[in-house]
């Protein structure tokens, strides 16, 4: 079974709050979206996560990562779209959070996931990939 955003939200007692974290950065929604999950849910999981990290973390900054685009999940791309848009939205003039976009700089001139970023499953990311997440938010966290 693949980790979703409600698993954050159900395990962050366990997770997240006893490490009393400096930043919780987080990545989920991708394998929310792939299990049929609506843009408008991974928005509701996601401010769930917040407030329930909230209610014991009040001031420890919370960034979201974009929903990757990938090779795998490309019929995916219009929900992932939207569900990158809301949590942006919800983000945006709220105090300690943050959003993230990996989106954008994953894609190449003709729009689609670039596939030098990804392992040969065209879903999970290989160095490069990484490398480059590292790029966009090493300067966002520091």
């Amino acid at each position: 079974m693949a980790s979703e955003l409600a698993d954050s939200v159900q395990y962050a007692d366990r997770i997240v709050i006893p490490y009393h974290p400096r930043r919780i950065v987080l990545y989920a929604g991708d394998n929310d979206i792939a299990a049929g999950k609506s843009p408008e849910r991974v928005l509701g999981d996601f401010q769930a996560f917040v407030e329930k990290v909230r209610a014991s973390l009040p001031d420890v900054p919370i960034s979201f990562i974009a929903i990757k685009p990938s090779l795998a999940r490309w019929p995916l791309v219009e929900k992932i779209r939207q569900a990158n848009r809301l949590v942006e939205r919800y983000a945006r003039d709220k105090k300690g959070l943050d959003y993230i976009d990996v989106f954008s700089p994953m894609l190449g001139p003709d729009g689609k996931p670039r596939q030098e970023l990804f392992r040969q499953d065209g879903l999970h990311l290989n160095r490069a990939g990484y490398d480059l997440w590292v790029s966009i938010i090493a300067p966002r966290i520091k």
